[in-house]
């Protein structure tokens, strides 16, 4: 059976967790830089994140400028919705 594809709301949520995840361990780290258990941890959700930014670019638009398609022959990051139009941020 095939799977169902997540929300535009589930996406978004995923990329708001792990980019919290991503946040919080790059503070503790600024604190703890000889910390391997956390540069790990880092590293781990960072990939994650990069991939949550990737998947939902895909889908719905990117949500950061180095997710924009680049190779087109115009600029689509003017064409997604804006915060305020409903667009994410």
């Amino acid at each position: 059976m095939a799977q169902k594809q997540p929300t535009r709301k589930q996406m978004l949520d995923w990329v708001n967790m792990v980019s919290f995840a991503v946040t919080e361990a790059n503070l503790y780290l600024d604190t703890h830089p000889k910390d391997p258990a956390a540069l790990s941890y880092f590293q781990e959700y960072s990939r994650l994140r990069n991939q949550a930014l990737r998947d939902f670019a895909s889908l719905y638009g990117p949500l950061t400028v180095d997710t924009a398609r680049t190779n087109q022959q115009m600029w689509e990051w003017v064409n997604e919705p804006w915060p305020w139009e409903g667009g994410a941020c």
